[in-house]
């Protein structure tokens, strides 16, 4: 056998046994913890609010949209963090690049603030 496979066999070695560990601490909570299941225990449990009526319900457009503002920021971090660590390579180019970036970032929150998206309540 070349070593070659030899390095795959010891991975999928470890992969077999990663698995077989997993499955078998799995099994053994299951054997060992206590199981004695209520009404109560299997209702439906939303955010400390008792459920009640129907069970499905719509829910505001405005939750969507504050989340999607967060990961539009989160993304714009993601994409800064590197221009900062590489900023002397990227010289005056670089740094203007990021400046009509963030500009245009700066009015998505503008107009997300003037629409009211920002408001939680």
């Amino acid at each position: 056998m070349s070593d070659f496979l030899r390095s795959y066999l010891t991975v999928g070695i470890f992969g077999l046994v990663g698995v077989a560990l997993v499955a078998a601490f799995l099994g053994l909570g299951r054997i060992l913890r206590p199981s004695n299941p209520t009404e109560q225990k299997l209702e439906t449990y939303e955010s400390g609010v008792d459920p009640t009526g129907d069970m499905w319900s719509q829910a505001n457009i405005r939750y969507y949209v504050f989340a999607l503002l967060f990961v539009m920021f989160d993304v714009e971090a993601v994409f800064i963090f590197p221009w900062a660590a590489r900023l002397e390579a990227y010289g005056m180019f670089g740094l203007i690049e990021m400046a009509i970036f963030i500009y245009i970032l700066l009015l998505g929150l503008l107009y997300a603030w003037r629409k009211g998206m920002l408001r939680w309540v």
